[in-house]
């Protein structure tokens, strides 16, 4: 059962004059239901303007009931940013699923052994896109660690590959760097170099470039947004403190 709070993929099953019946396609098809008055934030002339047979909603939890098993679900609660980031995430989970099933087909092993790989991999990653992205960027050893088989770990890998296209994201900063010690050149040349010999993750890359002394870009791809923020903060902060210990200045601009 789905916590108050949760959003939640659901497909319509039946409309009525009082609200709207849907099927939770996450919770192996449990049943809730939309009442009229969490249809929309405006008055409701006509329920089926907002709700058709068959159709998939994103929907909020208002209250769950295991012992009634009942669950009322609210769509107007949930924005159009919340739509989009968990339809987005549902597709991908399912996307995952196929590649699992792909993966058992090509060991030729029953459709059981795939739901034991998926189970394993819920409960050790909290999902299934997520280990197959890891396992995409960092090669299967990651599933193994996980818990699967190398036989089953390979033949996932292999899939993956073919269905999966790692998205990248790219962030800057700019720092000012300056020293009037001798030498300050070579000095401000070693500061920026060391950004590049920090430890960050697997698949991040820095680049540096000149956009006009003292000022100089830096710029971090990495495998997602949250790493290459931190990274670039990381990358930051290193040519900073260096150099300041060789005696010379340095600021983040940007």
């Amino acid at each position: 059962m789905p916590e108050v709070g949760d959003l939640v993929v659901a497909t319509v099953t039946r409309v009525e004059d009082y609200g709207a019946y849907v099927k939770l396609d996450e919770y192996s098809g449990i049943e809730g239901l939309v009442h009229i008055s969490e249809i929309s934030t405006t008055w409701v002339r006509n329920i089926r303007e907002h709700a058709r047979q068959g159709q998939k909603l994103v929907l909020k939890v208002l209250r769950v009931s295991s012992q009634r098993n009942q669950i009322d679900l609210s769509l107007r609660r949930v924005t159009g940013r919340e739509k989009s980031e968990k339809m987005l995430e549902w597709k991908k989970e399912r996307k995952a699923e196929a590649i699992l099933k792909s993966a058992a087909d090509k060991l030729k092993k029953p459709e059981e052994d795939a739901e034991d790989i998926r189970k394993i991999l819920l409960d050790k990653f909290g999902g299934l896109y997520s280990p197959l992205e890891e396992a995409l960027d960092e090669g299967p050893e990651v599933l193994v660690k996980g818990g699967l088989s190398s036989e089953w770990a390979q033949a996932i890998a292999e899939v993956t590959k073919t269905k999966i296209r790692l998205e990248r994201s790219k962030v800057r900063g700019t720092v000012s760097v300056t020293c009037h010690k001798p030498g300050g050149v070579e000095i401000i040349k070693q500061a920026l170099m060391s950004a590049k010999k920090i430890r960050k993750p697997r698949g991040s890359e820095v680049k540096i470039y000149s956009i006009g002394s003292p000022k100089y870009r830096i710029e971090v791809e990495a495998p997602s947004f949250e790493a290459a923020e931190k990274t670039l903060s990381l990358a930051v902060e290193e040519v900073l403190g260096t150099i300041k210990k060789a005696g010379g200045e340095g600021r983040k601009l940007g």
